[in-house]
């Protein structure tokens, strides 16, 4: 597989560093106060005998600032815990050509942001007509196209044996996604528009209106048929062809 291989969303690592950082920072700041002290010589040899007539209060003992050191290296431990279980999964990613990256990053490359914005305003199109649109060779069309599938920004959408390509998921239904593919063809596009028109209906009629052979219009109705775009009712010896009802908004939409 290409080293190149695709992008994968994975910020982990940052998020330890980021954590860790913030974490010392809090530790400085909580245990670095500093007072001013004045030390003068003890005129007695016992422990806690008052100098100057002064009330002795004796202090007990703490380790109250050592409890923040406990509290960072155990964090340390956790932290180096999840990087252990993390660990795995980066090598995996390395070893099948992935690379890890910030979402931030998808399109900072001028080809990927090409092909993002041809897809997003050209909606079902297909490998070849990228290649063609934004200028690069196959293997990198196909590169960063796994890049933005990789990251949901495009899917794709197989229809009569070719892969095409539209915005994410959420942008396009199926049924929309079946009425634009098909109407990439410019085939397909006069044939639905003449049975539109409603003089061309059948086999025979639709091969010499467009000027091709019945066995060519015979392979693009049943394509068109396989979709549901097009029904077919039987009339005596002959087939009638019609536009399916619950399409036609969407043709007229993207027709």
């Amino acid at each position: 597989m290409d080293l190149r291989a695709i992008y994968l969303i994975f910020a982990g690592t940052k998020f330890e560093k980021k954590f860790t950082i913030c974490l010392l920072l809090f530790l400085l700041t909580t245990t670095a106060g500093a007072k001013e002290y004045i030390v003068s010589p003890c005129t007695s040899d016992q422990a806690g005998v008052s100098v100057n007539g002064e009330e002795v209060v004796l202090l007990e003992d703490t380790i109250e600032p050592y409890w923040h050191f406990l509290l960072w290296l155990a964090l340390m431990n956790v932290l180096s815990v999840v990087d252990v279980l993390i660990l795995p999964a980066k090598l995996i990613f390395a070893i099948l050509g992935f690379r890890i990256t910030e979402r931030a990053d998808v399109f900072e490359n001028s080809n990927r942001a090409r092909i993002y914005e041809y897809i997003k305003t050209r909606p079902g199109a297909y490998l070849s007509e990228i290649i063609e649109k934004a200028g690069i060779d196959r293997g990198a069309a196909r590169y960063h196209i796994k890049i933005l599938k990789a990251h949901h920004k495009i899917e794709a959408y197989r229809e009569s044996g070719k892969t095409r390509y539209f915005q994410n998921n959420s942008t396009y239904g199926e049924e929309e996604k079946k009425v634009v593919s098909a109407l990439q063809n410019a085939t397909n596009q006069r044939i639905i528009s003449e049975i539109q028109n409603g003089k061309c209906n059948t086999n025979l009629a639709l091969a010499r209106e467009i000027g091709v052979s019945r066995a060519t219009i015979s392979w693009y109705v049943k394509n068109l048929k396989e979709t549901g775009l097009i029904d077919e009712t039987r009339s005596g010896r002959s087939i009638i062809y019609s536009i399916n009802p619950s399409y036609e908004p969407l043709i007229e939409k993207y027709g």
